[in-house]
């Protein structure tokens, strides 16, 4: 079931829509086929950003006084775990005059501060409850009914998906978030990502957690479960966006940070490169070379650095004549001080560097004090 959405030619990928977007179509549909009694199979929403969707209505059921019907999730061309899920909504009429809106099976409940919504609520965003809102009320007073509904969302599969989600990590359990700013999904954006660590980190602060801990991924992780004895559920896992991390620490005002990652992600932060992906920048070898060449080492000696691939490689050859431990030195001042101007003065920095196959490389002092 595929949306009506013009392809964006210069990116030459398809846009989807949200789960917001689903929510709202599938809860217009429902109210429509309660108060006008009858089916429908197609409904159109306008959304966010002023594009409009047609889509299909599927598995509706029917009684006196409910309606359940679904839309079920296009993501594009963007590799969304999501995709292909159905989002039912289930209108009922109630007494009174008011029009309510919760979450149902594989809807999440939020359970830590720190999220727009209440502990105790369904995750269900401000843009698609406002979204959802709208399309009922909207039918509400085309069809002159000033009646009480009650309207619900629920995503069976979403109990599973959440698992393979931020969600457990952000106090979110039971389901997924009903998500979507703009009402369609940007195929491959990064954005996604960024700002689930954003929201990771802002959650941490929000629970008191006074050390933020990052790691880009699960070597670090790893490295922090089983030689530093820290709990992983303390840690952000960052990605690549070490750089957007950082900002975010700054903006919610931590006062400590602990940067703990491998020597092949970290050693590039040493010239200030905060995007690690091999796409943005690469210059690990030319780091290890400079810093070498700093330190005296001979030119058959680096000369050998300028070949190797891996910093694996490199750390061998440093180590084999004797010039690991202040090679290391100089790259971790390096990284300190790029971090360090990144956050500013007010923040207190630690940084661990390791190899899987080398072990803890390099660290600032007391770095895991009162941890």
């Amino acid at each position: 079931m595929k949306s009506e959405i013009s392809t964006d030619k210069k990116k030459r990928l398809r846009s989807g829509y949200t789960t917001g977007s689903c929510a709202a179509a599938a809860a217009k549909a429902a109210v429509c086929m309660l108060l006008e009694d009858c089916d429908i199979t197609k409904v159109s929403l306008l959304t966010p950003k002023g594009i409009m969707l047609h889509l299909e209505v599927e598995d509706i059921h029917r009684e006196d006084n409910v309606v359940r019907c679904a839309i079920r999730k296009d993501s594009g061309d963007d590799p969304d775990v999501t995709n292909g899920i159905l989002v039912y909504a289930v209108v009922r009429r109630v007494q009174g005059n008011q029009i309510t809106l919760d979450g149902g099976i594989g809807v999440g409940r939020v359970t830590l501060s720190g999220l727009s919504q209440k502990i105790g609520e369904a995750a269900i965003n401000k843009v698609p409850k406002q979204m959802i809102l709208h399309e009922v009320e909207e039918v509400c007073r085309q069809s002159g009914y000033d009646g009480g509904l009650e309207v619900v969302i629920e995503i069976p599969q979403g109990v599973e998906i959440a698992k393979k989600t931020f969600n457990p990590r952000l106090g979110i359990v039971g389901g997924i978030s009903i998500l979507g700013t703009t009402g369609i999904v940007e195929p491959m954006s990064e954005s996604a990502l960024i700002d689930s660590i954003k929201l990771e980190i802002k959650v941490k602060k929000a629970n008191q957690q006074e050390v933020l801990i990052l790691t880009p991924g699960n070597y670090g992780a790893d490295f922090l479960s089983e030689t530093l004895h820290i709990d992983i559920d303390k840690a952000v896992k960052c990605s690549n966006y070490i750089g957007e991390a950082l900002d975010t620490a700054v903006e919610v005002d931590y006062r400590r940070i602990l940067l703990v990652g491998h020597i092949g992600k970290l050693v590039k932060l040493a010239a200030g490169i905060m995007n690690t992906h091999s796409r943005q920048a690469d210059a690990r070898m030319e780091i290890f070379l400079a810093n070498a060449a700093l330190e005296g080492v001979e030119l058959a000696t680096l000369q050998a650095l300028e070949k190797a691939i891996t910093t694996d490689e490199m750390i061998s050859i440093l180590e084999k004549v004797g010039h690991l431990e202040g090679v290391m030195k100089r790259i971790l001042s390096r990284i300190e001080l790029h971090v360090q101007h990144r956050v500013g003065s007010n923040i207190d920095v630690g940084i661990v560097v390791f190899s899987t196959k080398h072990g803890l490389l390099a660290q600032t002092e007391g770095v895991i004090d009162g941890l």
